[in-house]
């Protein structure tokens, strides 16, 4: 029998990292998508050896149109059908809104928005078509809060899930929307933001959000909040109008 293959964006750290070695240890054979060829290539040796995983590595940064063509490419070919997609791929902006090109925060929503669209929309076709499939967008709990652009894209990534997973759903294929506050990963590394910054409890590990997330997608649900601390932040959040969030955040994009 033949293994499911997964495609993975943004495999190389953090969640998507998590992602990729938990689907390899399962018995996903992997499509891996990501900017740096040398660390894809390690990560597909690791788990070909660990796993006998059959990987294949992709090198593409997805806020380039052409390079996520490929990307869609490979997701809507029908003689290799993915069964599950990992959209998971992103970054952040650090500081003001305005102390930003407009050029800067575009780029972060064809990251964050444009390229979600685009691979579930490749993939949804040839899922829908074979009657299976999953997709798994992750989101953030911060789209519920008005936060600026960041927050902006987040919370579009969870309601367009939500839809699709109503729309497609009794069509044989799942999307769930995975919703984690702050994670242990490099992405906060990346925005100057200092490990630990805010309260301890509201950190989270990358694992714990993935084997969260995946607990979830097999018991079926739409939305995945992990820990019992975020899903009551995100229950608060979701129900306080947004005049009401902003005076009581703390710093914010402006």
């Amino acid at each position: 029998m033949s293994r499911p293959i997964a495609l993975v964006t943004g495999p190389t750290s953090g969640i998507g990292l998590s992602f990729a070695r938990r689907l390899a240890a399962s018995g996903h054979d992997l499509v891996l998508v990501a900017r740096d060829r040398a660390r894809l290539e390690r990560l597909g040796s690791e788990l070909a050896s660990l796993h006998g995983t059959t990987v294949e590595v992709i090198v593409a940064d997805l806020g380039d149109r052409q390079q996520l063509a490929a990307v869609e490419g490979r997701l809507a070919d029908p003689g290799r059908p993915v069964d599950l997609l990992v959209n998971n791929a992103g970054y952040g902006l650090q500081g003001s809104f305005l102390d930003h090109s407009v050029e800067d925060e575009q780029r972060l929503l064809d990251v964050l928005v444009t390229a979600v669209l685009r691979l579930m929309h490749a993939a949804l076709g040839p899922m829908v078509q074979r009657g299976s499939g999953t997709i798994v967008n992750v989101s953030s709990v911060v789209g519920y809060l008005p936060r600026g652009s960041y927050s902006a894209a987040k919370g579009y990534v969870t309601s367009l899930s939500e839809w699709a997973d109503l729309t497609y759903r009794h069509r044989g294929v799942h999307v769930m929307a995975l919703l984690p506050g702050f994670t242990r990963t490099e992405f906060h590394d990346r925005m100057g933001v200092r490990p630990g910054f805010g309260p301890r409890w509201l950190w989270l590990d990358a694992d714990r959000v993935v084997a969260d997330a995946l607990s979830d997608l097999a018991k079926g649900r739409r939305l995945s909040v992990p820990s019992r601390r975020y899903r009551v932040l995100a229950a608060v959040a979701e129900h306080t109008p947004t005049a009401v969030q902003a005076r009581v955040q703390g710093p914010r994009r402006r």
